[in-house]
């Protein structure tokens, strides 16, 4: 459980944790978050994840609140001081607090940083690996702008609570096309019948996974044939197999999509040995 959390340059305890009523992340979810996973008390490849909370803020046009070393101090000692040696550090920054306007406030204001840390189980995870998870599609109501990580997840909220009352665990985005574009907190991949991994190429309508950037290390490395294209929810019904990618459960398997199951109804193959691989070559940071 959590016990102490960043806020604005103050470690307090959770039950005192608290931003202003009018900052705007509150207020418009004019905010960008990051969640790192946190393996044996290090961070799991943290300078893409600062990469990526750096080009956030630049979309956004909020301020970086301060360097990226000093950001990585306070994601360790929010760690340390939480006594966590596997689980997730969540750090999130929104413009700041102002009198709500739907203009920018200016220069005056400073971002409203946050930062907390939890532990979980990898024994757990490693377990729901083995028999895999159910997926539910719904169509793709979110922005266009996909690619930021801000925290306007109400569209994921809505579907992962009916992907929860039926039984699955998480939920496939699907285009007025028909295209899988990803998942509620997670990328989508799948394997075709000739063993070609697909996984959607990046752009607006997607996050820029970080577990996915270090997972196509790992498939380049093992010499995987590789598809980086839009696939079909009818293609991910019939693969041979199916798989998520996040930073708090690496690679997991898909075993049913819209109840039906895919291949053999087991996690394939490809999915368990990538998710064996995943972490010699993610980064792990110091101490």
């Amino acid at each position: 459980m959590t016990r102490i959390v960043y806020v604005n340059g103050r470690y307090v305890p959770y039950s005192q944790a608290a931003v202003h009523v009018e900052d705007r992340g509150f207020q418009f979810a004019d905010s960008i978050y990051e969640v790192c996973e946190v393996r044996s008390g290090r961070l799991v490849d943290e300078e893409r994840h600062m990469a990526r909370l750096k080009r956030s803020l630049g979309e956004l046009q909020i301020s970086q609140p301060m360097s990226e070393k000093a950001l990585g101090h306070v994601m360790r000692e929010v760690v340390k001081r939480n006594r966590v040696r596997n689980g997730l550090v969540y750090l999130q920054v929104s413009r700041g607090a102002a009198p709500r306007e739907f203009l920018f406030p200016g220069d005056d204001v400073l971002p409203t940083v946050v930062c907390l840390a939890r532990p979980g189980s990898p024994a757990a995870i490693d377990a729901r690996a083995e028999v895999g998870i159910a997926i539910k599609s719904t169509p793709d109501i979110r922005w266009q702008r996909c690619d930021i990580k801000t925290v306007m997840l109400l569209p994921a909220c809505l579907a992962k609570e009916e992907a929860h009352k039926d039984g699955a665990r998480e939920v496939w985005f699907v285009d007025p096309d028909g295209y899988v574009t990803e998942g509620g907190s997670s990328n989508a991949w799948i394997v075709d019948g000739d063993g070609t991994v697909i996984t959607r190429q990046l752009g607006a309508d997607i996050l820029p996974g970080v577990t996915r950037a270090t997972l196509l290390d790992a498939i380049g490395e093992a010499k995987v044939r590789l598809s980086e294209r839009p696939f079909l929810l009818t293609e991910a019904y019939a693969a041979r197999e199916a798989f998520i990618t996040s930073a708090t459960q690496t690679v997991m398997p898909v075993v049913r999509i819209d109840g039906r199951a895919i291949g053999d109804g087991k996690p394939g193959p490809v999915a368990q040995s990538l998710r064996q691989k995943f972490h010699h070559f993610a980064t792990i940071s110091s101490a």
